[in-house]
């Protein structure tokens, strides 16, 4: 407990809030506070040392068998957790343990396969606020450990949440006196604070040149961004404070430009369920539509390609021109699929080996595929795109490799070295040696007894074995005058005698050691294998990235050849044109899907969308940002034809929802995010825009929706879909050259409405509300009532005259446009004969009385008598 507490101390100094799993045996302990804590998360017994003394200490602990489920679970809630490991042999060793903290695993430090999720990077960052006026702007910087890639660019303070949700980090190094300022960006991440001096310029100036062995920094355009040295300098630190003795395999550090992507801001990834659904926990996203790939490293490059659209079109193009000679040659499609399917996850590989952490069988497993990326290197080699071509050089396998990990490993390895079983017999002499006295002193003993019985003439003589005396030859006292002189007596027994010779001594010391001595022996020899493989992590890691890029432009063309996607075109020109445009999940779901166009241009820039609830204007919408995000991912897209102009950020307002923890009503994040809009919107933005200005009374949200309209239109000039109710927003496109009416169609039958999901230009002619009421299940005599309220609010406007049109002055206001419905109303008879139906169905004859039942009959005789 001393060593416990003396450790503990030690740790809390850098990392209070850490629980601490101590190495005892075959369990990993906590004591204390951390007890109590791993007892109320996990639920694991609490019991105590010393538990009948008044000072009892209390106690959890897990199977060091289990530790990575339990490690799992507690990182998932967000927990840091300090590792304590038993130091040296246990059996050589006097006295206490000795024990020392050898990694700390964190939210963003994770390498193990079981705690990572498979298609996802656990990334970390340290984010960098402005040192003045004169760098206005944030810094940040991103680590993945499990792959190694170290990335750092600048930002403002309004696209700084945007560019931290395109990274999705675990966690999240902030300075200490940033804590209260980083939970608007942080999201779900951990936030980690440090103190103040970690992020300073010539402390991550000095820690990346003694990291990367470098004089200087010229070569990574850094040196004159102090922001970026400070965050680089803070996540460097952290890392070698958590993997303690271990050194990451980290790439140098890219400096990329923040306006390289499209913008994306939570609210728009969130709403256009990229990677996250909206609602169901396992419900479609665009990523799990179109994730087709072979292999995990595969899924997480076409992860991030969708979420991290690009605005250069040059690289979308080339994917482009890949996916189709996929498409087109299946022959190259198969060549390059069979190999990927032979492939372990390399990138991670790679990186544990970097760790020293990598186990036997993802060596083995690394063995059995550097075969398949020869083959994957040859099949790339047989293309005509460069994309593709250009990966066969970077795939190809180092024939060393292949001959020492074939050479060093067994077959099948044990799951651990803690088991043996993992080196060959032929890599080392002296542990084949071992190995045989280990598994073959048997033998060996039979061997002994019959040349000894042979040589004394002793027909009875034996060679036996047992755990208190040894080795021994035993020999009755009656032959005991014939044992030969280099006999040396071991024990006298009743009827026999038992000696020893100078040969099965030695036998005896080699053949009890032997075991122990192979594990420590084979210990040695992994280690030296993973020290010899450590020089190949740069060649695995290109090549993983290289094999990954070919899976995931195979998901693309397959997904593209299966749900007959084109070939969008990526254009100069302004704007956006799509013909038959469909949404990538929920055309999946549907066996008939109704395809409608778009177009938005200069003169055209903003649409406004009207139409019933139900249409499909909110699936419509988000089918056009899809779709262009698709095209600059580089993936084909659902439409007959789509060409795309240059687009900077996508922004999004759909849905209805509150944030209560932060004090925000519906309409406050409502109108949060329309802020956000038009701070950000540029001319060259897509905006979606679905029922503004709902959220408050009828006059207010018109206003707001107008005015919001007017300026995305005329001011900003980006390109918008603008989804409403409010059918005054219609009269914009008689005042603003710049706006054009789209409408969803749909017919009113027999008190029934039926959804066409077409969009066709114009505005629409009615809301359809109650009718969609209706089909929601609301009780009949709320819908009766809400039609009459309803004739009545319309029989005012009638007798009122037309209301002023909100968007032109009083003047100049311009009569309503003409609109050709698309359906007759129903007339008032046919009405009356509805109601008197629906009171007639709701009516249960054989509960009235005959006084009730006459009574209801004058009520429906009167109903229909009366004139309307």
């Amino acid at each position: 407990m001393r060593q416990f507490i003396e450790i503990r101390t030690e740790v809390a100094k850098q990392h209070p809030n850490i629980l601490l799993l101590y190495r005892m045996g075959d369990f990993y302990e906590t004591f204390f506070e951390d007890a109590v804590e791993i007892n109320r998360l996990l639920g694991i017994t609490l019991t105590s040392r010393g538990k009948d003394k008044p000072d009892a200490i209390p106690m959890a602990g897990v199977p060091f068998m289990t530790l990575d489920s339990y490690l799992a679970r507690l990182v998932k809630l967000g927990k840091s957790v300090g590792i304590v490991e038993q130091i040296g042999d246990p059996a050589a060793v006097k006295g206490t343990m000795p024990r020392k903290l050898v990694r700390i695993v964190t939210p963003g430090t994770i390498t193990e396969d079981e705690l990572l999720p498979a298609k996802a990077d656990a990334a970390l960052i340290a984010v960098c606020p402005p040192s003045g006026k004169k760098s206005p702007q944030w810094s940040v910087v991103s680590l993945v450990l499990s792959s190694g890639a170290f990335k750092g660019f600048c930002c403002t303070e309004d696209e700084l949440p945007g560019e931290i949700a395109r990274i999705s980090p675990q966690e999240i190094l902030i300075p200490d006196s940033c804590r209260e300022t980083a939970k608007s960006f942080s999201g779900a991440a951990q936030l980690t604070p440090l103190p103040d001096w970690h992020f300073d310029p010539k402390h991550g100036t000095d820690e990346l040149l003694h990291h990367f062995n470098m004089e200087n920094l010229d070569a990574w355009a850094v040196s004159e961004k102090p922001g970026v040295l400070a965050a680089a300098g803070a996540i460097l630190g952290y890392v070698e404070q958590t993997q303690v003795d271990a050194v990451p395999h980290i790439r140098p550090l890219v400096f990329e430009e923040s306006s390289r992507f499209v913008g994306l801001d939570p609210s728009s990834r969130r709403n256009l369920e990229l990677t996250e659904p909206l609602r169901s926990e396992n419900g479609p996203t665009l990523f799990s539509t179109i994730d087709h790939c072979h292999t995990s490293m595969g899924s997480r490059m076409l992860r991030s390609w969708i979420t991290q659209p690009l605005r250069d079109p040059t690289v979308p193009r080339a994917r482009h021109e890949a996916v189709r000679e996929m498409i087109e040659n299946e022959s190259l499609r198969d060549a390059l699929s069979e190999p990927l399917k032979n492939l372990p996850d390399l990138e991670r590989v790679a990186s544990r080996i970097a760790l020293g952490s990598v186990r036997p069988r993802e060596l083995s497993g690394l063995r059995d595929a550097l075969p398949a990326l020869q083959r994957l290197s040859e099949a790339a080699a047989l293309s005509r795109v460069p994309l593709i071509s250009d990966t066969a050089a970077i795939l190809k396998p180092d024939p060393a490799l292949t001959d020492l990990l074939g050479r060093a490993l067994l077959e099948l390895p044990a799951v651990t070295l803690r088991d043996g079983r993992v080196i060959a017999d032929s890599f080392s002499d002296e542990l084949k040696e071992l190995r045989e006295l280990r598994d073959n002193a048997g033998n060996v003993l039979a061997q002994i007894e019959a040349r000894e019985k042979e040589r004394t003439g002793i027909p009875t003589l034996r060679v036996e074995y047992n755990r208190v005396s040894g080795y021994y030859i035993e020999v009755s006292r009656a032959q005991a005058d014939k044992v030969p002189d280099d006999y040396r007596r071991r024990q006298t027994l009743k009827n026999t005698e038992r000696f020893i010779t100078p040969e099965l001594k030695s036998l005896e010391d080699k053949a009890l050691a032997a075991k122990d001595r192979a594990l420590a022996l084979e210990r040695s020899l992994y280690q030296g294998l993973i020290e010899s493989c450590s020089a190949y992590v740069d060649a695995l890691t290109r090549a993983s990235e290289a094999a990954a890029t070919l899976d995931a432009l195979l998901s693309f063309a397959k997904h593209a050849a299966d749900m007959e996607w084109t070939c969008p075109e990526l254009s100069d020109a302004p704007g956006l044109m799509i013909e038959g445009a469909r949404h990538p999940v929920v055309e999946k779901a549907l066996e008939h899907y109704v395809a409608n166009d778009c177009s938005l241009e200069p003169g055209r820039r903003l649409l406004v969308i009207t139409g019933p609830n139900m249409g499909g204007k909110s699936t419509y919408m988000r089918s056009v940002a899809l779709i262009v995000i698709l095209a600059l991912a580089g993936s084909w897209v659902p439409a007959k034809h789509a060409r795309i102009g240059s687009i900077d950020r996508i922004l999004t307002r759909i849905g209805a929802s509150d944030d209560l923890a932060r004090g925000l009503s519906t309409f406050m994040v409502e109108m949060v995010e329309a802020a956000a809009i038009l701070h950000q919107a540029t001319d060259r933005s897509l905006v979606l825009m679905d029922e503004i200005g709902r959220g408050t009374s009828t006059f207010d949200g018109l206003s707001l929706a107008g005015a919001i309209a007017r300026e995305l239109a005329d001011r900003i000039r980006c390109y918008t879909l603008f989804a409403t109710h409010y059918f005054e927003l219609t009269m914009l496109a008689q005042t603003c050259a710049e706006v054009a009416n789209v409408h969803v169609k749909a017919v009113q039958s027999g008190g029934k409405v039926v959804f066409l999901h077409e969009v066709t230009e114009g505005p629409a002619s009615q809301s359809y509300g109650i009718a969609v009421a209706q089909l929601a299940g609301v009780p009949q005599h709320v819908i009766r009532e809400a039609k009459a309220m309803l004739r009545e609010l319309e029989k005012r406007a009638e007798e009122n005259g037309p209301e002023p049109d909100l968007f032109s002055s009083p003047a100049a206001s311009l009569p309503e446009p003409e609109i050709e419905l698309e359906e007759e109303r129903e007339s008032p008879e046919v009405e009356k004969a509805l109601s008197i139906r629906d009171d007639l169905l709701a009516i249960d004859p054989d509960t009235l009385t005959p006084r009730e039942a006459l009574a209801s009959l004058y009520e429906l005789i009167q109903k229909a008598k009366k004139k309307d």
